[in-house]
């Protein structure tokens, strides 16, 4: 993805889990989440993600992501591209986080924060929960952090959260186009022509969002994300970071709206994930 990003002279954001790579232990899924498996088997899983991803925390043992490698993110940086945090354990986060104590969920972020601080030296700016999933536990958590923006997630254009009656101070900007893993899931025609799904998705005038898992963009399905840039692009869609988009959008002077968030379902996608829900207005 970096080679192509580089070719095409595109400054991307990042979203690095800086703990364990516990990637395995989804299994659980299989039980628990209706649909999951049927997901996996559209997908393709084994030729998408690859063993070592499948197996990892299991049969092969857990190694950091983010933390086991500053070299890699130093030069995803150094390239111009944006790093924030998308968790400690994810797979802890994304499928046990309403078990969490409050303080469970400020410890995975504040490790997450650590580690990132470790590698750059400075205190992260940006956040994207794993799996899009969030309460109000880990946005009052995360509202510590002081970041510029977070990107937790489904929607259609960014907003301030509102938590227990209370606008917090951490823009959201939410992913708004589906992902090519769930493209992958669809049932019909879509399926067969993913770059032009993405194409589809794409609102004249918005603040699209396209998030890319780097084990299938980065891979199997990297020749459709660089079709899919091409084609953007003739029609004269440009490519940023999120964090130019969240400068943009705060120094535009256009009033955001202040919104609740829900649980929702997204076509593909296994489980519920945190959506953007109606327009709020805030006790204080």
């Amino acid at each position: 993805m970096l080679d192509l990003f580089a070719s095409r002279e595109i400054a991307a954001t990042f979203f690095i889990p800086f703990g364990p790579d516990r990637s395995g232990r989804a299994v659980r899924r299989l039980f628990e989440q209706p649909g999951f498996l049927r997901r996996m088997w559209r997908l393709g899983a084994p030729g998408r993600y690859g063993l070592r991803t499948i197996l990892s925390g299991t049969l092969i043992p857990s190694v950091p992501i983010g933390s086991a490698r500053p070299d890699i993110l130093r030069s995803v940086a150094a390239e111009g591209h944006e790093v924030g945090l998308h968790g400690y354990d994810h797979v802890r986060w994304q499928d046990r986080l309403g078990d969490l104590t409050p303080y469970e969920v400020a410890l995975e972020l504040e490790m997450a924060s650590r580690a990132y601080q470790g590698i750059f030296g400075q205190l992260p700016r940006a956040s994207a929960a794993p799996g899009w999933r969030t309460n109000e536990r880990a946005l009052l958590a995360q509202e510590t952090l002081g970041l510029h923006y977070a990107s937790d997630v489904r929607g259609r254009r960014p907003f301030w959260p509102v938590v227990l009656g209370r606008r917090l101070e951490t823009l959201q900007i939410p992913v708004t186009m589906p992902t090519l893993d769930e493209i992958f899931a669809w049932e019909g025609p879509e399926r067969r022509g993913p770059e032009r799904a993405l194409l589809g998705a794409l609102v004249p005038g918005s603040a699209n969002v396209l998030a890319v898992h780097a084990e299938i963009a980065g891979g199997s399905a990297l020749p459709i994300l660089r079709e899919f840039i091409s084609m953007a692009r003739d029609r004269g869609y440009s490519i940023s970071r999120l964090e130019d988009l969240a400068r943009d959008v705060l120094g535009s002077g256009e009033q955001l709206p202040s919104c609740g968030i829900g649980l929702g379902r997204v076509p593909g996608r296994a489980g519920m994930v945190a959506v953007q829900a109606e327009v709020t207005e805030p006790a204080s």
